[in-house]
């Protein structure tokens, strides 16, 4: 069974940047599509980022520019990098493995979340 656990999440100035790591037990997590989604307060869960087990990705149009996705198959591992960050990104993450059908991507399994703050 898939466990993906997130990690990297904390309070950060704006302009500031953090990275999220998310690691999964056991098999199939390299051989998926991964992603990262995100629920502010009184906001619908939302796709941040997806990234295909090719390295193609796609982006929410709020953070393109500033977060970058990617994937690390020999650790079982996928990240985020984000940069440039805004109080409204404000949010919990969510790491998840999915797949990609008709160019939409479609999460099976989700971590626990960790939360991210931006506010000076």
């Amino acid at each position: 069974q898939v466990q993906p656990v997130e990690s990297g999440g904390g309070l950060v100035q704006p302009g500031g940047s953090l990275r999220l790591s998310c690691a999964a037990s056991g098999s199939l997590f390299s051989i998926n599509a991964l992603g990262w989604y995100r629920q502010a307060p009184g906001k619908q869960r939302e796709l941040v980022a997806a990234i295909t087990t090719h390295g193609g990705t796609n982006y929410a149009d709020s953070v393109k520019g500033r977060f970058t996705i990617s994937r690390d198959n020999a650790k079982n591992t996928v990240y985020l990098q984000m940069d440039s960050l805004k109080p409204e990104d404000t949010a919990v993450y969510y790491c998840t493995r999915g797949a990609f059908w008709g160019g939409a991507y479609y999460p099976d399994y989700w971590g626990q979340g960790t939360q991210v703050t931006v506010s000076s």
